[in-house]
């Protein structure tokens, strides 16, 4: 494959055009997604090529919109909706959680939901509480929801092809620090499957299992452990609905020593389920107990330095690392 240098941002806007292009079911809905291109100007350009009657301005009416998806969706179209803050999530919870997620089962298959909501996570605008949330566990608990969590403009563009494509509700979730982070994408179209983890690096001293922009920051930290002689293996799950069991635990297995890093809430979230699926089923591999970093159980401060003292950081991860290899078998 041919490759090129994208940012998040460009890789998201590219597979959606040509999700689009493909198939002229599938219509792009939010606020300010058109004539905006976006808050974040990842859908700039779209309007003028695809028109208004497919790119779509709505009020500020999450529920309403994301309702109107849903009906859209049941009908053979194929939406992508765009929720600006994954906080603002919270006022369309019925139409996703009550009907999208359920529609299917309680038809017996006969209705389907094709149906991709993008919206983001994160810390470090400045944003405060509001506006700077990561609440992508919830989702996960709901039979019935994908959820996907890109790291890299390479899985971007697979995912949110594949998201599309999908017959499912698919919550794809897009941190906001990172839409400029730039990576190699293939010129040639593609897809990622849903339910494979990616090893962003090999290692066989520790396991250190990130999510989102936390991925980046693990690999930040595995490049220090490296200089010491720390050889860390580093494992995005990139979808956590589906989720790749087989490859954490086979890594935990390998190294025996495993940090989970999720820039989610620590209490009762991401990284609570994924260490519980490796206790389950590697207990006996482990050389000393699990470590968890997720962010403080604070509302996210808007001060700067309040703020950034709250997102997990590869110095933490660092430091996590040193003491699990302290620890002897």
């Amino acid at each position: 494959m041919s490759m090129r240098e994208l940012n998040i941002r460009e890789a998201i806007r590219e597979g959606i055009r040509e999700e689009m292009a493909a198939d002229k079911r599938i219509f792009l809905m939010g606020e300010n997604v058109a004539e905006a291109g976006g808050i974040f100007k990842l859908t700039e350009g779209l309007l003028a090529e695809f028109g208004p009657a497919r790119v779509i301005d709505t009020p500020i009416s999450e529920e309403g919109f994301v309702g109107m998806a849903v009906g859209a969706a049941l009908t053979g179209m194929r939406p992508i909706v765009e929720v600006m803050f994954i906080d603002f999530i919270t006022l369309a919870m019925d139409p996703i959680i009550n009907q999208a997620a359920h529609i299917r089962y309680m038809t017996g298959g006969q209705a389907k939901v094709p149906l991709t909501i993008r919206t983001t996570l994160g810390a470090g605008r400045s944003s405060a509480a509001q506006h700077s949330q990561s609440l992508h566990a919830w989702f996960c608990h709901v039979p019935g929801l994908k959820v996907v969590l890109p790291s890299t403009p390479y899985d971007a563009k697979g995912l949110i092809k594949t998201a599309i494509r999908d017959d499912n509700p698919v919550m794809f979730i897009e941190d906001k620090m990172m839409y400029d982070f730039k990576g190699p994408v293939p010129e040639e179209t593609y897809t990622l499957p849903f339910g494979v983890a990616d090893i962003k690096r090999e290692g066989g001293d520790l396991t250190l299992i990130a999510t989102s922009s936390m991925v980046q920051e693990a690999l930040k930290a595995a490049d220090q452990l490296s200089s010491e002689g720390i050889q860390a293996e580093v494992i995005d799950p990139r979808t956590l609905v589906p989720l790749d069991k087989e490859t954490l635990i086979k890594s935990a297995a390998k190294t025996g020593r495993v940090i989970i890093v999720d820039e989610g809430y620590r209490s009762f979230g991401v990284t609570s389920e994924l260490a519980m699926t490796i206790l389950e089923e590697a207990f006996y591999y482990l050389i000393c107990p699990i470590v968890r970093i997720g962010a403080l159980d604070v509302p996210v401060p808007f001060s700067k330095p309040l703020e950034d003292a709250t997102i997990p950081t590869a110095r933490q991860i660092f430091e996590a690392a040193k003491r699990q290899m302290s620890e002897q078998p």
